[in-house]
């Protein structure tokens, strides 16, 4: 079997990493237009960063995976197509701000339809929305020049940035959704084969395509609905004196809840959770459930009420002004163990303290200096933001510390250090309940952790 992997993204180039790994007689190949980021691929400083991807990559290229731009002659040869490319927010137009932008999916289509010349199974790996595949599947059929014939298949990713590597090998299920018909289910019984090879098959649901479309959607729409019912919950115990780690321990050790995603924050981000809730609220509407929709809705709404205050709980505390006070941030990333910064809440957290003219500091153990200022919209000489290359140069002399990702290297500084290099009264927020909160202030901080 030859695959070509459309998208050399957080996406694509992980799971097609995975099943080279474990499918040495299978060709995978992962093309994108974007030469840059091809060149990364075939390079020893991989474009995105997930713990265990870049020895999987290190082994198998060259030997069954390999990363070209040479997209047409890669679609031609291949027997099986994912798609995995980006499916933003639309930002103009009908749905603007929640439908999702599809025209790179739909130009995938077409460019397949146009140079195959045998028959092929295309698999959406890309975030879409339910129906998605029957649109592609006119696409195909009514572009193809060649007679070739064409089975959609639906099968989302369910990876979370940081484990990604963890979460393709020992996966709580794969889903692969097709058509009803003999055909369909040929094409859903060759990815099931291929996913078997590691996979136990008790763990490859196959479904009908409209509920792996809509499958992707719910999932991520809960785990962010955990998140934002429990940083609502972490407003309350600051206001009742209630410690909100205290609150998630116990309700999480009811069986019909569990302990994962109760971890209150400053809010939730990444590429998933917001996009698909608020295409989840456009389809809501669209379909005549405005009820529905407005629910969804308040998942976001809260996760933006917690960034905000989070700001305004630093503002309080330092005077009611950072007018032109050094503020270091520890953590740009949406999460520990990852380069991504899309919806980071970081962003908005610095964005906000730029709005009140505060000089900020900032450190990241993986994320670019290139892309802070990029994702800020600043020039790189902007005396109000400097990068720095570690923690401690970036608290030195800053009146305040914020922790805004929870990587593993922030609990072991030296914060006595750190304590004694600030102006006084010195403040640390924890915006990601890091750290031991009281062991700070007996150093001397003034510190506030989110829910506390």
């Amino acid at each position: 079997m030859k695959i070509c992997c459309i998208g050399a993204g957080y996406v694509g180039g992980p799971t097609m990493a995975m099943i080279a790994s474990k499918c040495p007689e299978v060709t995978v190949t992962v093309v994108d237009i974007n030469a840059e980021r091809i060149a990364g691929w075939n390079s020893g400083t991989l474009p995105i960063f997930e713990p265990g991807l870049e020895e999987m990559v290190a082994l198998q290229r060259g030997k069954n995976l390999f990363f070209s731009t040479d997209v047409n002659d890669t679609i031609r040869d291949s027997d099986v197509i994912f798609i995995s490319v980006n499916t933003p927010t639309k930002t103009y137009g009908v749905g603007a701000g929640r439908a999702a932008d599809l025209r790179f999916v739909e130009s995938c289509a077409r460019q397949i339809a146009e140079v195959s010349d045998s028959d092929k199974i295309v698999v959406e790996k890309s975030t879409i929305p339910v129906r998605t595949a029957q649109s592609i599947k006119r696409i195909l059929d009514a572009s193809s020049h060649n007679g070739a014939k064409f089975q959609v298949l639906s099968n989302p990713e369910f990876l979370a940035e940081g484990t990604a590597m963890e979460d393709l090998e020992a996966p709580d299920r794969v889903l692969i959704g097709g058509e009803t018909t003999e055909e369909g289910l040929a094409a859903v019984g060759k990815l099931v084969d291929l996913y078997a090879h590691w996979v136990p098959r008790e763990r490859i649901l196959t479904t009908n395509l409209w509920s792996s479309e809509l499958s992707k959607l719910t999932a991520n729409a809960f785990l962010a609905q955990r998140i934002s019912s429990i940083n609502s919950i972490s407003a309350l115990c600051e206001a009742t004196g209630a410690d909100v780690d205290e609150v998630a321990h116990a309700i999480g050790q009811d069986s019909r809840i569990g302990p994962k995603f109760l971890k209150s924050s400053v809010g939730f981000g990444g590429s998933c959770f917001q996009k698909d809730i608020l295409n989840l609220v456009y389809l809501c509407e669209h379909f005549g459930l405005p009820e529905v929709a407005n629910y969804w809705q308040q998942v976001v709404e809260m996760n933006d009420y917690q960034k905000r205050r989070f700001t305004q709980r630093m503002l309080d505390a330092m005077f009611n002004t950072v007018s032109h006070k050094r503020i270091a941030i520890l953590g740009y990333a949406f999460k520990k163990d990852t380069n991504d910064t899309r919806e980071s809440a970081a962003i908005y957290v610095c964005r906000d303290l730029l709005e009140e003219q505060a000089h900020l500091a900032i450190y990241d153990l993986k994320v670019p200096a290139s892309e802070i200022y990029e994702t800020l919209g600043v020039f790189e000489d902007d005396d109000r933001v400097e990068v720095c290359d570690n923690a401690y140069s970036a608290a030195d002399g800053a009146h305040a510390v914020a922790i805004l990702t929870e990587w593993d290297a922030f609990k072991n500084l030296d914060y006595t250090r750190i304590y004694n290099s600030m102006p006084k009264p010195a403040f640390l927020f924890d915006g990601r309940n890091l750290l031991d909160i009281p062991a700070l202030q007996e150093i001397g901080f003034e510190a506030s952790g989110i829910g506390k």
